[in-house]
């Protein structure tokens, strides 16, 4: 049972899941964020943990294929390191799901936020696409709509 679980699992079929899985997290974010469901399931610990899951999965994974995990740590070592690191599939799928899972937690935070400030959820839906596609750029977006809305420039909130 599990070898049949673990041929189906490519990292293809990983990557086309994570992808479609988190596109009905992001469309509730988007089109209904003040829902009760929004509120149990995406800006929860929910879809973080189903992420999680698969990040674990994909660790042991690899782990049993012998994969060297040291050699992620050559990112720091300048821009062609990271280069070599992103033409391997294995470390591809890792980061892939690293960079959903933080920008789903920060879409999350903006709608919870937001919330908080009464802000507009059709204006808030501008600054929660973007952060999907390219999260720091929507983080600030929302920051500079935040200011805003509560007459105030916070750092620590």
């Amino acid at each position: 049972m599990i070898d049949q679980i673990y041929t189906y699992f490519t990292i293809e079929m990983i990557f086309l899941w994570l992808n479609l899985g988190v596109l009905p997290f992001w469309l509730m974010l988007i089109i209904f964020p003040q829902s009760q469901i929004c509120k149990i399931f995406i800006a929860s610990i929910f879809p973080i943990f189903i992420i999680s899951l698969v990040y674990s999965y994909l660790l042991y994974a690899h782990f049993n294929e012998g994969y060297d995990f040291f050699k992620n740590f050559e990112l720091y070592l300048g821009l062609n390191s990271i280069l070599n690191l992103f033409n391997d599939k294995s470390f591809l799928i890792l980061f892939w799901s690293h960079f959903l899972a933080i920008n789903l937690f920060c879409g999350g935070w903006i709608v919870k936020d937001s919330q908080k400030f009464g802000i507009n959820k059709i204006l808030i839906s501008f600054p929660l696409l973007i952060t999907y596609f390219i999260g720091p750029i929507g983080l600030t977006l929302y920051w500079f709509i935040r200011i805003f809305y509560a007459k105030r420039i916070g750092l620590y909130d």
